[in-house]
């Protein structure tokens, strides 16, 4: 399984990429193959400041739904339109085209964010 060296991940299996005070997120690579073909992703909280851990949105694949929660505390700027008409991105390319939102960071990075290796450690891969 591919996990870059430069993202962020955490134990509810969102991957964070930081650049400056823009904090790029998404569903990591385990995550989308534990859930199956993804089929619709929801994120309406665009203009909301979140803290950490709150639910951002879901994800929903053929058997499932489940629930995304913010890994660190920010204001949803952005979210991925394509994932609206082509939610198979997040399969597809979890780590590039299948994104899901864009934050402006307003708060401190927690500390409980993993490396690529802790991540790896944490799902035993």
């Amino acid at each position: 399984m591919n996990f870059p060296q430069e993202l962020k991940y955490t134990k509810d299996h969102e991957w964070v990429r930081i650049e400056g005070d823009i904090a790029t997120i998404g569903i990591t690579e385990f995550a989308q193959r534990e859930l199956g073909d993804i089929v619709y992703v929801e994120v309406e909280t665009v203009g909301d400041l979140l803290p950490t851990g709150s639910i951002f949105g879901t994800v929903e694949a053929v058997k499932t739904v489940s629930d995304l929660f913010m890994p660190l505390e920010g204001e949803i700027i952005e979210v991925n339109e394509e994932l609206e008409s082509s939610p198979e991105l997040v399969n597809e390319s979890p780590y590039e085209s299948g994104w899901m939102i864009k934050v402006k960071i307003t708060g401190d990075l927690p500390s409980d964010l993993l490396s690529a290796e802790e991540y790896s450690e944490l799902i035993g891969a």
